[in-house]
């Protein structure tokens, strides 16, 4: 019977991010595929971590000390060591690897990298997060006896950045979070004061999604095509939004409608009345949004930078998120052919219902197996 200590501290935050649904989701689909396989979660001590129904019935260990405690030491000297009843078991996961704990003696390490957006567009990012980031997937590249990326691209760049080792890295894609629901649409948006018809954009408005060229370009195809749709960037506010704020405060044709964050109901209903979803982000280390756009029928504009290829295939719309035209064509162009919206509404539920967290865990077990 295999053991795996697993970090989940950022599945334990009151807004878990993307690294926090990768941990949520996996690891009951890891118990799933393989009931003997044993698996021990651990956390820094947190101030209140809430319920954890993932984890439930799983022997669960919480660290002496809080994380501003543990992640320096881990990153800079690799140290405090982790308690004998974590470092004795055959494996240790890091999906955060900006905080990568020590191994025990003879213990494998896997390391999850979920991208390197902050290589690659490095002014996108504060520098403390720069810094984490790179320390980590520096130790990765070193000590990891195996790296799982969600995407070849994340694969590529891992390489090109840290010169890992390709023969350790592995390639096991995710799979969408969000629940469809049964909560009409209409009752949704009368609440957050969204009209129809509208255009979607969801995600943390940051710098990196690239939302002040999707303002300019859903401007621009409302003023040509005299399109009646409102554009709808559905997310939490990030870092760096100022840019935004300065291009939404300008003039201009159409109505741009910020609903904040939302529970997964609320976004389950965002994406099911739009007609059409566009995702414009300028790098992504797999893209969970369109996924979650196509696996509900909804025609999907995306990115051809990155992994997002690999994500939506021949499912999406492609555009360079770098061209305001570009992407404004494609706007335009989809919400004037019927036809065309059919198709890949079709062709999206399709490309969606090939990725399962089934297979992500089956994949992930195959990666503890290549180690052991």
């Amino acid at each position: 019977m295999t053991s795996v200590a697993f970090h989940v501290d950022q599945a334990l935050f009151p807004v878990p991010g993307g690294i926090g649904t990768y941990i949520r989701e996996l690891i009951p689909a890891l118990r799933a595929a393989d009931p003997s396989l044993e698996i021990v979660p651990f956390h820094a001590t947190l101030p209140d971590p809430g319920p954890a129904p993932w984890i439930e019935g799983l022997r669960r260990v919480v660290l002496p000390a809080s994380i501003r405690r543990l992640y320096p030491g881990w990153d800079l000297a690799g140290r405090p060591a982790l308690p004998a009843s974590l470092g004795s078991l055959d494996l240790l996961h890091a999906p955060l690897p900006a905080a990568i704990p020590p191994p025990g003696p003879g213990q494998r390490l896997v390391v999850t990298v979920h991208d390197l957006a902050f290589r690659s567009y490095p002014r996108l990012f504060p520098r403390s997060w720069r810094m984490l980031y790179r320390l980590g997937t520096r130790r990765a590249a070193r000590r990891a006896d195996a790296i799982i990326v969600p995407s070849r691209s994340t694969a590529r760049d891992l390489v090109r950045f840290d010169r890992a080792d390709p023969g350790r890295i592995h390639v096991v894609p995710l799979a969408a979070s969000l629940p469809e629901t049964e909560v009409d649409p209409d009752d949704v948006l009368k609440r957050l004061k969204v009209p129809k018809p509208y255009v979607l954009f969801v995600g943390t408005l940051e710098p990196r999604k690239n939302c002040v060229r999707l303002v300019r370009a859903y401007r621009r195809s409302v003023a040509r095509a005299g399109l009646p749709h409102a554009l709808v960037l559905a997310g939490p506010l990030g870092w760096g939004t100022q840019g935004l704020h300065r291009e939404l405060a300008l003039q201009g044709p159409g109505e741009i409608h910020l609903t904040g964050g939302v529970g997964g109901a609320e976004l389950d209903a965002l994406y099911r009345g739009a007609d059409i979803f566009v995702y414009p982000s300028l790098y992504e280390g797999f893209g969970l949004p369109p996924l979650e756009a196509m696996a509900r029928g909804v025609p999907t504009i995306a990115s051809a930078t990155s992994s997002l290829p690999e994500v939506t295939g021949d499912a999406a719309l492609a555009v360079d998120p770098g061209s305001v035209l570009h992407l404004a064509d494609a706007i335009e162009r989809l919400l004037t052919d019927r036809v065309e919206r059919e198709r890949l509404a079709a062709a999206g539920r399709e490309r969606a219902a090939a990725f399962t967290w089934g297979r992500t865990a089956r994949m992930t077990l195959d990666v503890y197996e290549s180690v052991l």
